[in-house]
């Protein structure tokens, strides 16, 4: 039994736009037999379309059996309105930055990601859930085509936002100033939504121990995953002073495994979509302010050493 009641493995699909952090939050989902991953879909965002398909076809083959027969398939290559951005400061130009990655065993499916999703979803009402770890592009665009779809997903659940500031500007995280018309979509959708954001995933960080004991796993997963966050620390001690890089989607990741290593909170979660200084901003009503209608359930508290251990336990079970 999963950890949601539901009998069997749970049924996901994965939609992101690796991105080494994206990269390791699949590795962790392939890994666990709680899910059953139905196939991958692909947004722009920390790098471009083209790059991101790519580096789920080479997440796929890092993952050994485990991404055997998984299918992926390239979705929005642009936001909904505003202007492409990316996070290849962050990220690197290729979006993973780590030596001796193996090749794609396997072409992205012709497809497109957003049919990919709608079908899905009708061939199993009721029982899909939608971790994303991007802009949400590709899940608005499923929405608009398919307007019954919210009322047919198990549950979404997104790495974005933020119950504080962002990481992309002051206010806005980047997931959402990537594709905030997205993102307005989906949370006004009344789809089942768990929020998990930088005031949880900012207290997460692989530091060096972390760093070594996933390296220590003695597998390419771990290694790959290692060089990866490595990259990733350069980056997060330059910025924020931090002894490395905060683990944002294996977070969201181990929400949909475990939801039980965070604290939730229903909440009415607004973004901003007009353009200014708190463009992209989730605007978080903490203390039921408003009147309006709860539609998120945000993570508020998490357990970050049992979250860990999660983590190198099931990238020790990869090749």
């Amino acid at each position: 039994m999963n950890t949601c009641g539901q009998s069997g493995p749970l049924k996901v699909i994965l939609d992101g736009d690796p991105g080494l952090d994206d990269a390791v939050a699949w590795l962790l989902a392939l890994a666990s037999p709680e899910v059953e991953v139905l196939g991958i879909t692909v947004t722009h965002g920390n790098v471009g379309l083209p790059l991101t398909v790519h580096n789920a076809g080479v997440t796929l083959a890092l993952a050994g059996a485990a991404g055997e027969g998984v299918p992926y398939f390239a979705g929005a290559q642009a936001p909904l309105v505003r202007d492409l951005v990316t996070a290849a400061a962050v990220h690197g130009d290729s979006g993973l930055p780590a030596g001796g990655l193996p090749q794609p065993v396997r072409a992205s499916e012709p497809e497109h990601a957003t049919a990919f999703i709608i079908r899905t979803v009708r061939e199993h009402p009721h029982a899909v859930t939608l971790l994303a770890s991007g802009p949400l592009t590709n899940l608005a665009l499923a929405f608009r085509l398919a307007p019954e779809l919210p009322e047919l997903v198990k549950e979404v659940v997104w790495m974005g936002g933020s119950t504080t500031g962002g990481n992309a500007t002051p206010a806005a995280e980047f997931n959402v100033l990537a594709d905030p018309h997205a993102a307005h979509i989906v949370f006004e959708s009344g789809v089942p939504l768990r929020m998990v954001g930088l005031n949880v995933t900012m207290q997460c960080i692989a530091d060096p121990d972390r760093i070594a004991a996933l390296r220590g796993l003695g597998n390419r997963a771990g290694a790959v995953s290692s060089e990866l966050l490595t990259f990733y620390a350069g980056v997060y001690k330059k910025r924020y002073g931090l002894s490395g890089g905060a683990l944002h989607d294996p977070l969201a990741a181990a929400a949909v495994i475990r939801p039980d290593l965070l604290d939730w909170q229903d909440m009415r979660v607004d973004i901003d979509v007009q353009e200014g200084l708190n463009f992209g901003r989730t605007v978080c009503d903490l203390h039921g302010s408003s009147q309006a209608r709860k539609n998120a359930r945000v993570a508020v508290g998490v357990r970050d050493a049992a979250f860990f251990a999660l983590l190198l336990e099931r990238l020790g079970r990869l090749p």
